[in-house]
């Protein structure tokens, strides 16, 4: 925070100090289909959350809402920025990589690409 002074009226100025902005979300990344080695599970998305290693961390976003939020070229309800909803729904291996169901099957365009973990529901 900074403060100035005037030598003649002995005002004070405050400026107000910004405030980071809080982030309601965890990140995670898409990283493919559920597959073996000869069949691809569409319905079911792998996301790998960010700082989560085990299984059982992964039991706090059991549940819980993720987003995929991209950019397309045409404005709807002028705004270009689009959103597909899905759910997690359980762990998928032992190093914190977690099985998702989306309202529409996720394009393979977004392979790699960022996707938010939202906090709610709470089950706490």
């Amino acid at each position: 925070m900074a403060i100035a002074t005037e030598t003649g009226n002995k005002k004070q100025k405050t400026l107000s100090k910004r405030k980071a902005p809080t982030r309601l979300y965890a990140r995670g990344i898409l990283l493919g289909y559920k597959r073996s080695k000869s069949n691809c599970y569409a319905t079911t998305t792998l996301v790998k959350i960010e700082g989560v290693r085990t299984r059982e961390d992964t039991q706090f976003y059991l549940g819980k809402r993720v987003a995929y939020v991209y950019k397309a070229k045409t404005a709807i309800r002028n705004s270009k920025f689009r959103v597909t909803w899905g759910k997690v729904r359980r762990a998928h291996g032992n190093s914190g990589i977690v099985r998702t169901a989306w309202s529409k099957n996720i394009s393979p365009r977004a392979f790699g690409a960022q996707c938010r973990v939202m906090l709610y529901p709470s089950s706490i």
